[in-house]
């Protein structure tokens, strides 16, 4: 399958990139960015061509990979989807719930295959344990703590200015729900306070009566960093296992699910549509946050 990668950024160069080039049954077509000379750079590291504009380089290929701000995806990923092609997306696959919307109608209208990249739901280790888990049921709640600290000196992802605006609730809260979801099932409320150093508190009445919280920010004290999640309920509880393998490996296996999908025409469980409901969750986050009211999701 020919792949377009749309961004030149950090992620798109030493993940998605590296991924697609070393993919067997993946071609890396050619890479468009909004800079020029980085998509030349990254076209010549990887032996391909370099695009002046992302409408070409989506008329030449079969899929596209985005690594892009939410706001540039949603649009770029909606006109993929409307000539046909199939999306392979990073999160959240946009900033509001109408893009996303829009954007999952182009997918099932025109039946293209969609991955959204949440990097942990693409480990074997992470996935059979959430197998597992929502077999077993009796859950009474998850909790997921994702304290980042991005913007230190020499971080790749400390100057992208919708991180910074944005915060952890945005960058690292759709990595949170992706594991929470699949176990605890839809959210029905969603309840939200800032923290200290940019903190996002988030408070999930699940519809099966379990409760979800997280905790997310990128501004960490770097003793604080820490990334986990648990499930606990009859059972006792039950911690999220590392996921044992790269972040390029996990791409390499969201292709091989894309490709799946396309062959199959089966949905994936990562598809646009979850990530759609992934963003709906987050919408309403923000929302309380800044109002200070429990609120009901677009769902």
């Amino acid at each position: 399958m020919r792949f377009g990668l749309l961004g030149t950024g950090h992620w798109a160069a030493e993940t998605q990139g590296a991924a697609l080039a070393a993919h067997p049954e993946a071609e890396l077509a050619g890479v468009w960015g909004r800079d020029p000379a980085k998509a030349r750079a990254l076209a010549d590291r990887y032996g391909t061509r370099a695009y002046d504009r992302a409408d070409d380089l989506i008329a030449d290929v079969d899929a596209v990979a985005v690594a892009l701000p939410p706001d540039i995806q949603s649009e770029l990923a909606l006109r993929a989807a409307r000539a046909g092609r199939h999306l392979l997306l990073d999160k959240p696959v946009a900033f509001t719930t109408g893009d996303a919307d829009r954007l999952a109608r182009a997918a099932e209208e025109r039946a293209v295959a969609s991955v959204v990249f949440f990097t942990r739901r693409f480990a074997p280790p992470v996935e059979d344990f959430l197998t597992r888990a929502a077999a077993a049921g009796g859950w009474d709640g998850g909790r997921a703590t994702a304290f980042a600290s991005i913007f230190r000196p020499g971080n790749p992802y400390g100057g992208s200015p919708w991180r910074r605006e944005r915060g952890g609730l945005w960058d690292v809260g759709p990595h949170a729900l992706s594991v929470l979801l699949p176990v605890l099932g839809p959210v029905a409320e969603v309840t939200a306070v800032d923290g200290p150093r940019g903190a996002a508190h988030v408070l999930l009445r699940h519809r099966s009566g379990a409760v979800g919280t997280l905790a997310l920010t990128l501004d960490a004290r770097p003793a604080a960093v820490s990334h986990t999640c648990d499930f606990y309920g009859e059972q006792g509880v039950a911690a999220v296992p590392e996921s044992g393998i790269t972040a390029v490996e996990a791409f390499g296996a969201a292709v091989d699910r894309l490709l799946r999908g396309a062959r199959t025409g089966t949905a994936d469980p990562c598809d646009v549509r979850f990530g759609r409901e992934v963003v709906a969750i987050l919408e309403a986050a923000d929302t309380s946050r800044r109002t200070g009211r429990t609120v009901v999701p677009a769902f």
